[in-house]
C-alpha cells in the first residue's frame, strides 16, 4: 500500500502526460467502420491515410508533453503534416472522417498552449474546419466545428494551468531550500561570533585568575566569578541565536568590550558622537565591535584600543583601532603580516562584510601605517524627519511637509502674536466668490 501511495503522489506531482490524450483516438473508429463497410472510395488510400493520421497524432501528443521536444521545429512540422492530412481526408471522404478535426484540435492545444500564437492558430483552424464540414455535411456538422474549438481551448487551458502549478511547486521548493541555506548561514555566523568572543574572554580571565591566585586570592576569585557570569551570558545568547531573536545592544557590547580589553591588559578608549542609531544598525555595529575586540585581545598584543562611533544625517561609522602588530594571515592579527584582513580567508570579518553588504553598508579592515590595525564599518541611516511645529506661518511654512497650499492658507490667517495681516482686518467681512 505504501508503494502505491508514493506512486500516486509522484504521478500527481508530474501531472498529466501524453498518454492521457491517446484514448481520444477512439473517435476515429467511425472512419474505420466507414472503410470496413466498403462505402468509402479508394479504401487503400483511406486506410493508409488513417494509419498515417494515428501515427502523427501519437508522435505530436507525446512530444507535446516534453518541454524540450515541444519547442523544437520538428514538432511544428509534424503538427503541420497532421493538419494537412486531416483536411485532405475530411475533404475526400466527409461523414465520419469529419471527427478527425476535434482530434487535430487536441493536438494543437497540446503543442500551442498559450500566448497570441494560440489565437492565431485556433481561429484559422476553426474557420477552415467549418468551411469543410459545411461543404461536406451542411448545417448538421455544426457540432464538429464547436467540438474542434472547445478541444483546442480546453486542452490549452488545462495544460497551461498544469505548467503554472508545476512552476509554482518548483519555485516553492527553491524558496524552501534558499530559506534553509540562509538560516544555516545566519546560525553559523552567530555561533562563530558568539563563541569566538566568549571563549576569548574566558581564556583571558582564566589566565588572569591563574596569575593572581598565588598572590591575591580575592582578585582571583573575582575573575572566576566573571568567568561564571560570562558563561551564563553566553548560554543565553546562544539560545537566542538558535531561536533567531537575538538583537545586540550597542551599549551592552561597549560594556563587554571594555571589560574584555581591561582583563587582557589593553586600555579601552570609547568615543561616541552623532545621532542615535536604529536598532538594526546598533545590532550590526555590535557584531563588528565584538569581532574586532576579540581579534585585538587574541592576536594583536596591543596596549591600547580605540572605539569610535560617529554619524551624520545619512551615514554612520564605527572604527576600531589598536596599536598592535597589524593584520596577519588567515584574516587575524599576527606578526609578520603584510596583507589586510579583508583579503584573508578568515570567516569572522568575511561574515561581517556579508551582513553589512546586505544592509547596504561596507566593511574595511587592514593594518595602519606606522603600526596597528583598524576596522571601519559604515552603514546608511535614515535622516531625521522634518516636523512642522505649531504656529509656523508665512514663508517658514513652505518647508513643512504640507506644501505650498497650506502655506498660502496660513498666510491668510491672522498670526497669534504679531501685526495684523494685510489680507484680513478685524471687522472686515470676508468676500466669497469672484468680483
Amino acid at each position: 500500500m505504501e508503494f502505491w501511495r508514493r506512486r500516486r503522489e509522484r504521478l500527481r506531482e508530474r501531472g498529466p502526460s501524453g498518454l492521457s490524450l491517446l484514448p481520444w483516438l477512439l473517435m476515429g473508429l467511425g472512419a474505420l467502420s466507414h472503410l470496413l463497410g466498403g462505402e468509402a472510395p479508394n479504401p487503400w488510400i483511406g486506410g493508409l491515410g488513417l494509419l498515417a493520421f494515428n501515427t502523427l497524432y501519437i508522435a505530436v501528443v507525446l512530444r507535446a508533453f516534453d518541454p524540450r521536444a515541444r519547442e523544437r521545429p520538428l514538432t511544428r512540422w509534424l503538427l503541420g503534416g497532421l493538419a494537412a492530412l486531416t483536411f485532405g481526408l475530411a475533404i475526400g471522404y466527409g461523414r465520419e472522417w469529419l471527427l478527425l478535426f476535434p482530434l487535430l484540435g487536441l493536438a494543437v492545444g497540446a503543442v500551442v498552449r498559450r500566448g497570441r500564437t494560440l489565437f492565431r492558430v485556433t481561429f484559422p483552424l476553426v474557420a477552415g474546419a467549418g468551411a469543410v464540414t459545411f461543404w461536406r455535411d451542411g448545417w448538421d456538422s455544426f457540432g464538429v466545428v464547436y467540438g474542434t474549438f472547445v478541444s483546442v481551448m480546453v486542452t490549452a487551458a488545462i495544460l497551461a494551468l498544469n505548467d503554472t502549478v508545476r512552476q509554482l511547486r518548483e519555485t516553492r521548493e527553491e524558496l524552501a531550500r534558499t530559506a534553509v541555506e540562509r538560516e544555516r548561514l545566519r546560525f553559523s555566523r552567530d555561533l562563530h561570533d558568539l563563541l569566538g568572543h566568549t571563549l576569548s574572554v574566558v581564556v583571558v580571565k582564566s589566565e588572569a585568575a591563574r596569575r593572581l591566585a598565588p598572590h591575591d586570592l580575592d582578585a582571583a576569585l573575582a575573575q572566576v566569578a566573571d568567568i561564571e557570569s560570562v558563561g551564563r551570558q553566553a548560554l543565553t545568547e546562544i539560545r537566542e541565536a538558535v531561536t533567531g531573536y537575538r538583537e545586540g545592544s550597542l551599549a551592552a557590547e561597549l560594556d563587554r568590550a571594555r571589560d574584555a580589553l581591561s582583563s587582557a591588559g589593553v586600555e579601552p578608549v570609547v568615543r561616541r558622537s552623532g545621532p542615535l542609531l536604529e536598532p538594526a544598525a546598533e545590532t550590526l555595529f555590535g557584531w563588528v565591535m565584538r569581532e574586532s575586540v576579540t581579534n585585538a585581545v587574541r592576536h594583536s598584543g596591543a596596549s591600547r584600543c580605540v572605539v569610535e562611533i560617529s554619524g551624520t544625517d545619512g551615514r554612520a561609522r564605527l572604527t576600531v583601532t589598536d596599536d598592535g602588530r597589524g593584520g596577519g594571515p588567515g584574516g587575524k592579527h599576527g606578526p609578520g603580516a603584510a596583507a589586510p584582513v579583508a583579503d584573508g580567508p578568515g570567516s569572522g570579518l568575511r561574515g561581517l562584510r556579508e551582513r553589512l553588504a546586505a544592509a547596504g553598508g561596507t566593511l574595511e579592515a587592514g593594518p595602519v601605517p606606522g603600526g596597528g590595525f583598524r576596522v571601519v564599518a559604515e552603514l546608511p541611516v535614515e535622516p531625521p524627519r522634518r516636523v512642522r511645529t505649531p504656529g509656523t506661518y508665512g514663508p517658514a511654512a513652505a518647508d513643512a511637509p504640507a506644501g505650498r497650499n497650506r502655506a498660502r492658507r496660513a498666510s491668510r490667517v491672522r498670526p497669534p502674536d504679531g501685526p495684523v495681516s494685510r489680507r484680513w482686518r478685524p471687522g472686515r467681512p470676508r468676500r466669497c466668490g469672484r468680483r
